[in-house]
């Protein structure tokens, strides 16, 4: 399972929510098949709709 806080707590080189996105799906083409966010990412450009957005990324990568 892919829980949010830890992928921020392991790739500190993330520098806006894009980046964050794109990571979110490289794990999912990985394997994960679960995905928790439990924390807002801290992001200047996290977009309001961010949950949507990160699971969309989850989704369509994990195909």
């Amino acid at each position: 399972m892919l829980w949010l806080s830890e992928l921020l707590l392991q790739r500190h080189d993330l520098e806006s929510f894009e980046e964050l996105s794109r990571a979110v799906g490289e794990k999912a083409s990985q394997g994960e098949m679960f995905f928790r966010m439990d924390v807002k990412p801290p992001f200047g450009d996290t977009p309001e709709n961010w949950e949507e957005k990160l699971e969309a990324s989850f989704t369509s990568a994990g195909r």
